[in-house]
């Protein structure tokens, strides 16, 4: 998805989480992969170089994730790799509540109302991007 400004949502979410349901028209580049044996969550070794595929230094790039902490950490590696217009997706899609009270503190993508999708992307899902790296 590229906003009017020019923005592309970049969903750093696993691929699974991607399919369940995503922002309209988003790409998704997984910060973090699910290891099959394991069940734990393990860094995508590719990110930088996918995203480097896919995206100029100067993209114009929306980061999110689920409630905001995978897009930070993926909004500070792609910065410190010479990105200059990353910005994190505060509240991801699904939003952030405070564990102790329950209340929203960041509002996300889905609960807002804006458009939402499921499905992998033939031209924006992670193995598309994934093949324009390589193969990564």
């Amino acid at each position: 998805m590229q906003s009017e400004d020019g923005y592309t949502y970049v969903d750093v979410r696993s691929v699974p989480e991607y399919e369940h349901g995503h922002a309209e028209g988003s790409h998704n580049v997984p910060l973090l992969h699910r290891d099959a044996q394991t069940g734990q969550m393990m860094p995508n070794a590719d990110f930088l170089v996918v995203m480097q595929a896919n995206y100029a230094t100067d993209a114009k790039l929306l980061i999110g994730c689920q409630v905001g902490g995978r897009s930070a950490r993926a909004a500070q590696l792609l910065a410190a790799q010479g990105y200059t217009d990353v910005v994190n997706v505060k509240g991801g899609f699904g939003g952030h509540r405070d564990p102790a009270t329950g209340q929203v503190v960041d509002e996300g993508w889905a609960p807002a109302g804006l458009p939402v999708e499921s499905g992998d992307s033939e031209t924006v899902g992670y193995d598309a991007l994934r093949s324009k790296a390589g193969g990564a």
